[in-house]
């Protein structure tokens, strides 16, 4: 599903036009940016938590050379399904 198909389903979910749910979901998105950026947890019960996961700096191997590299640390986004969620998968 993309970012279309999925207004669409919010749209016909929500009985709202897709221009309105467009919005919605662009200002739902940038909400949880902006709280992941702010080092917050993002939890939406029933469905699971997004937050930030750091990763810090380690050594890899340069697969063309052999070389040893330093991998530099980095902050990435990490989503962990709720309870609901995954029992809905399962």
């Amino acid at each position: 599903m993309n970012k279309t198909e999925l207004v669409e389903k919010i749209a016909a979910g929500a009985g709202i036009a897709k221009v309105d749910a467009k919005k919605a979901l662009d200002a739902a998105v940038a909400a949880v940016k902006d709280a992941l950026i702010a080092g917050d947890k993002v939890a939406l019960v029933g469905f699971g938590t997004f937050s930030v996961n750091e990763r810090p700096a380690r050594e890899g191997i340069n697969p063309a050379t052999k070389e040893k590299i330093t991998i530099a640390a980095k902050k990435v986004a990490k989503f962990k399904a709720g309870a609901e969620l995954a029992d809905a998968l399962n």
